[in-house]
């Protein structure tokens, strides 16, 4: 959060304020919805056909499976196996 609120010129606790009044989420929350935006676009790419779930998750910016399968789960009310089956 410092280093974001850093590189666009705001106090933290502004940046923290705007996330929680304009996007209705904190921190945490806006980084793994943009986490989970780049898991659903890699999962889709050819070159990464490869790569298990969990391997998509990690190159997508999670670091623990648990909070990826959580969030996930919450975010598309399903799980990521059946996003990709729904896929296809």
């Amino acid at each position: 959060l410092r280093k974001l609120a850093e590189r666009l010129g705001v106090n933290a606790n502004q940046l923290s304020w705007v996330l929680n009044k304009k996007l209705g989420s904190n921190y945490n929350g806006f980084i793994n919805r943009l986490r989970l935006e780049a898991f659903k676009e890699n999962a889709v790419k050819q070159e990464n056909s490869h790569l298990t779930i969990e391997g998509l998750a990690y190159e997508s910016g999670f670091n623990s499976k648990t909070v990826f399968n959580t969030f996930f789960k919450k975010q598309m009310g399903m799980t990521p196996n059946g996003y990709l089956k729904s896929l296809r």
